[in-house]
């Protein structure tokens, strides 16, 4: 049983430091800048409390050697009043499918311990604006792509992820170190990655903000891939503001990722050059277009869709002018060609990938820290089913890896026509799902619930997940953005606007503007189990 209900005043006084370590990314910039706050005793702060919960939470796999030293550093820039960027001095966490220098980047899998690639693009982009790489979070193993019965959260290294808002309960997946964590408070801001829903599912049920960017807009380049079509990495914080911040970070071209370095003459993605924080409007929704998508969350119990009910009526009395309902046309039929394709692009992606990482040197190594030990690490999606045939009782010890033999069993040719179809299908449905009453409507943005309530771990039967908004915006490469709104029994219930691609800035508003009037978000208290119903809120 988890320790539950932890102080979270023990690693501030740790920390040396009477500063509010609680305050927006603006606002420790500003201490900083000030004298009043180091990144030392920040970063410092960060590291006792990951010191303190996770052993409870796991939601971190491994912390940064260096972190400290890199704190030291940012002190040095704001003493020569010379900050590098707008994460300066501030603690990140990176979820660990994306490399960082100097540290393993395993996907939660031990087949990949013996790499040490360097810094994912990414990663580059933040240490260039002065972000401390902190830490590397939890996260469902190889992204949830595993098995068909597995839990979110839940990764051969890492353990289970738990829910800040319910110890017994879902992260959700497969972002859920990165959610949990911010949620938390174990750092400020973190990355977490989506090929379909794992920003925005595990965002609403960890109650934080999540951004899913358009497709192109930020690279993959050092990110271990799952779709070369939907994959794309983005910010998560406990704020709107705070997400626009690392989304400006985040967000540039990358040569070495072909769809960013397609988009990037795009003529709206110069929307976001002077920084998303820029677009932070607190009157946005007034005169605003919405349509409010109730058939996302058609199966929500009572409580539930009453949150849905009590938003709509928010963004009425804040000037938005609703099409209530709007209907998405042919939704339901995405999801079987979206996964056969996934199935396709994963087989693709991950052999490229493992073949790249295979010719290391540290390859040849024995994986310390593992029972026996691990030969080399696997080069291909065959190698690495077997690799965890092999270490059956540790790998597979939770569930088993019918999606990899289903991967396995396509040609994982991106050329072939079968795949084709299915990604021309999946697509064709998802576009034409947002688009037709985008246009009908002359809407600014879809608005639906982001997801259900965490649902109990159960390593049994798997998920339990009711519903969820993600499907159409991932598989059409649209921006979409969740925040939190609500409370069930304790758990928090996120909201989604979601808007046509390089549509960020005018999503940033409208969440952002959301936010504000609702004041929805509340800290976690760490209980183990939710025992009483609350009421909504």
């Amino acid at each position: 049983m988890p320790e539950c209900n932890r102080s979270p005043e023990t690693a501030r006084r740790r920390s040396g430091t009477d500063a509010d370590l609680s305050l927006p990314v603006a606002g420790l910039r500003e201490a900083m800048a000030g004298g009043r706050l180091t990144a030392t005793a920040l970063t410092r702060h960060c590291l006792d409390r990951i010191e303190e919960l996770n052993p409870a939470l796991h939601a971190v796999i491994s912390v940064s050697p260096d972190a400290l030293a890199q704190a030291a550093a940012c002190d040095q820039a704001w003493a020569s009043g010379q900050p590098r960027g707008l994460l300066e001095g501030i603690p990140v966490l990176v979820k660990d499918n994306v490399q960082v220098a100097g540290m393993p980047t395993t996907a939660g899998s031990p087949a990949l311990l013996p790499a040490r690639p360097a810094d994912a693009f990414i990663v580059s982009r933040l240490r260039a604006a002065g972000a401390v790489i902190l830490a590397k979070a939890n996260l469902s193993e190889w992204a949830n792509f595993r098995s068909s019965h597995s839990s979110s959260g839940w990764s051969t290294l890492g353990g289970q992820t738990a829910n800040p808002y319910a110890l017994d309960r879902s992260p959700s997946g497969s972002s859920s170190g990165s959610a949990a964590g911010v949620s938390a408070g174990l750092a400020p801001v973190a990355v977490g990655t989506e090929t379909d829903g794992s920003i925005v599912s595990p965002s609403s049920v960890c109650g934080v903000v999540g951004i899913k960017p358009t497709a192109g807009l930020v690279s993959r380049t050092g990110i271990v891939p799952l779709s070369p079509v939907q994959d794309t990495a983005g910010p998560i914080a406990t704020s709107v503001a705070d997400a626009a911040a690392m989304l400006s970070v985040l967000a540039a071209a990358d040569p070495l990722d072909p769809a960013v370095a397609r988009a990037d003459h795009h003529p709206e993605r110069s929307l976001g050059s002077r920084g998303y924080t820029g677009f932070l409007d607190p009157g946005a929704l007034e005169g605003a277009r919405i349509g409010i998508w109730r058939a996302a969350s058609a199966r929500a119990d009572a409580a539930t869709a009453g949150l849905l009910q009590a938003a709509v009526e928010r963004l009425l009395a804040l000037g938005a002018k609703l099409a209530d309902p709007v209907d998405l046309p042919g939704v339901d039929k995405i999801t079987k060609p979206e996964f056969e394709a996934l199935e396709y692009e994963f087989k693709s992606g991950i052999n490229a990938y493992l073949h790249s990482l295979a010719g290391q040197e540290e390859a040849a190594a024995g994986v310390p820290g593992v029972p026996g030990g691990v030969p080399g690490m696997p080069g291909s999606l065959a190698e690495l089913i077997k690799f965890n045939e092999r270490n059956a009782g540790l790998v597979l010890s939770r569930f088993g890896q019918e999606i990899f033999h289903a991967a396995e069993a396509t040609s994982g040719d991106l050329s072939d026509p079968e795949y084709l179809e299915l990604r021309g299908a999946a697509n064709r449905l998802a576009v034409s799902a947002l688009e037709t009453p985008m246009a009908e409507h002359r809407l600014d943005a879809i608005f639906s619930l982001t997801a259900n309530p965490a649902w109990l771990t159960d390593y049994v039967l798997g998920d339990h997940s009711v519903f969820g908004a993600s499907r159409p915006a991932a598989v059409a490469g649209w921006p979409a953005i969740s925040v939190p709104f609500g409370y069930v029994s304790g758990l928090p219930v996120g909201v989604t606007f979601a808007g046509p691609k390089w549509t960020e800035p005018r999503l940033i508003g409208l969440a952002y503007a959301f936010e504000q009037a609702t004041a929805a978000r509340r800290p976690p208290a760490f209980p183990c189990s939710v025992t009483a119903r609350t009421p909504v809120t």
